[in-house]
């Protein structure tokens, strides 16, 4: 039923991982990777969506319009390091409770990091104000 790790799976492509195949990830490459890309993709869409509102709202101010790019920096700088690290203590716990998940669970990890640090991104902006 459970695997002991010992196994050599190879990680599945971008295609797969968004295509939320019915799968159990057993091992900790698999947990992680797939936690991994929800965090990242999940992080650039909504980073996205806060650069065209920037840039539409300030495209008239001198140095406002560059706002924009440095929100879609911080879209991909978040989930690659601390999304890198919190996905893999994830899948530490996982692995080490001998828990497989499956790849609907590992996007509500990645997308529900994502949620919470949008969360805490409005309340430290509201906190400055």
């Amino acid at each position: 039923m459970f695997s002991d790790g010992s196994e050599t799976d190879e990680l599945d492509n971008l295609a797969t991982v968004m295509g939320l195949q019915y799968k159990t990830l057993s091992s900790f490459r698999a947990m992680w990777y797939h936690i991994f890309v929800w965090t990242l993709f999940s992080s650039i869409f909504i980073h996205t969506c806060a650069a065209v509102v920037a840039f539409v709202t300030l495209r008239k101010h001198k140095f406002g319009r560059f706002f924009s790019i440095l929100i879609l920096v911080m879209g991909v700088v978040f989930p690659v390091t601390s999304g890198a690290v919190s996905s893999a203590c994830i899948a530490f716990v996982h692995r080490a409770s001998s828990i497989q998940i499956s790849a609907i669970y590992a996007m509500i990890w990645g997308v529900g990091q994502t949620i919470l640090s949008a969360c805490l991104g409005f309340t430290r902006i509201l906190a400055t104000l």
